[in-house]
């Protein structure tokens, strides 16, 4: 049986797991790789805060990643191609390693950032 989303180290097993899929990914590990050169040190422990501060209420993560995404936006296809393969990654991620209250609200909230982000993106 699996457990819930529980501590700090459930959520590094999740990002961690979740962003070697979208390394492997073909519609968004370009994106990642070549056109943000996203430096994994650093990234990684920004989206452990991210979604701590989000599931856990750690209040750790500091930063605007819309701004990002917008400027990103500008420099390569991001639509709901792109953003239905980062909910489906996620999804599966989380389904895999989790079960539980928390594992939902994981799941639910990244669909309203990935719907959030898609329509400021697209200027709806």
């Amino acid at each position: 049986m699996k457990n819930d989303i529980e501590d700090r180290a459930d959520i590094e097993l999740m990002v961690d797991t979740f962003y070697g899929k979208v390394k492997e990914s073909e519609i968004l590990g370009f994106i990642f790789d070549d056109i943000a050169k996203v430096n994994w040190e650093t990234h990684l422990p920004k989206m452990y805060n991210f979604w701590a501060t989000m599931l856990l209420h750690e209040r750790t993560y500091m930063g605007d990643p819309m701004s990002r995404h917008l400027e990103l936006s500008e420099r390569t296809e991001m639509s709901i191609v792109q953003y239905n393969e980062w909910l489906s990654l996620f999804y599966a991620t989380v389904t895999d390693l989790f079960d539980g209250v928390k594992a939902d609200e994981a799941k639910m909230r990244a669909e309203r950032i990935a719907r959030v982000m898609l329509s400021v993106i697209q200027g709806n």
